[in-house]
């Protein structure tokens, strides 16, 4: 069983925790939720792609991909995750 708010509150903390600038992988986060073995992180991914979603419609985060912003409702494949900027 996913436990959803550590996951969310894990992804937040490291999220905020980077240097200005720096993204992250959705996968480090599940590692470090679950361990670095793969069968214990990979079942994480799908819940922590809806998570990052709904954080980033929140204005909580940036999801990029090939180190662009994309729309939270419209992205595929490989993304990354970042702090929010304000400019």
């Amino acid at each position: 069983m996913v436990d959803k708010q550590l996951l969310e509150t894990t992804l937040l903390d490291m999220v905020r925790a980077l240097p200005v600038g720096k993204t992250l992988a959705p996968s480090d986060v599940a590692q470090a939720v679950a361990g670095k073995a793969a069968d214990q992180w990979g079942p994480l991914m799908q819940p922590m792609r809806r998570i990052a979603v709904r954080l980033a419609k929140e204005g909580q985060l940036v999801i990029y991909r090939k180190g662009d912003t994309v729309d939270p409702d419209d992205f595929k494949g490989v993304y990354r995750l970042g702090a929010v900027r304000i400019d």
